[in-house]
This record gives structure tokens, C-alpha cells and sequence, in this order.
């Protein structure tokens, strides 16, 4: 695997790229002040069902590099399916504590006296 050092003249470039991308106006403010209501607030079923997705997505990554790795790419190094799977372990973990979270506290809502 070759690996390249970054090079303060593309480092410049990006920064120039982050400054021009900041200057620009956000798209879509005129439909918001135009209509407020027809824009749907982000809830947190849509949260919850985006972070299982980039969990998923973030697995299915760790895996397709361990076969790669496994079938001898030259590409894939093993530092980097071991740091991929252990993103998706790390994420994985978090979504599980969530979910604990979650049925601790529907329990707690049905154990409540009306």
C-alpha cells in the first residue's frame, strides 16, 4: 500500500474550497419564509431510522473490506479492516445502548400511575 503525504498546496486549496462553500447562500430559504409549513420537521423516528441506517451502512463496509482483504486485494490493508469493523463494533455498541435506553424507559412510562 503506498501511502502519499499531503502537501500544504492542496491543504490551501481546501481550505479556499471550505471558504467559498461557506460564502455561498443556503438553498431553499426562500420556500421556507415563502411557506413555512410545508416543510417537514425532522422527528425522531426519522433521526432514529438515519443512525440504524449509517450503523448498517457502516457494517456493510467492515465487511465488504474483510473480504477483500481476505481474497487478497492489494488495496486493503489490514489496519484498515481492522479500524473499519471497529467503527461499526463502536457504532453497533451505541445503537444497543439506545435501544436499552429506549425499553428502560417505555417500562418506566407503563409502570406509571394514572
Amino acid at each position: 500500500m503506498k501511502t502519499s503525504m499531503i502537501d500544504s498546496g492542496r491543504i490551501e486549496a481546501m481550505i479556499s474550497q471550505l471558504k467559498a462553500a461557506a460564502t455561498r447562500p443556503q438553498g431553499g430559504l426562500a420556500t421556507v419564509a415563502a411557506d413555512p409549513a410545508a416543510v417537514a420537521k425532522p422527528g425522531f423516528a426519522d433521526a432514529l431510522k438515519a443512525s440504524l441506517e449509517g450503523v448498517n451502512a457502516s457494517q456493510k463496509a467492515a465487511a465488504d473490506l474483510g473480504q477483500k482483504f481476505a481474497l487478497g486485494d492489494d488495496k486493503v490493508s489490514l489496519s484498515d479492516v481492522m479500524i473499519s469493523s471497529q467503527k461499526a463494533n463502536i457504532g453497533f455498541q451505541a445503537t444497543i445502548q439506545v435501544r436499552n435506553k429506549l425499553v428502560s424507559a417505555y417500562q418506566d412510562i407503563m409502570n406509571m400511575q394514572i
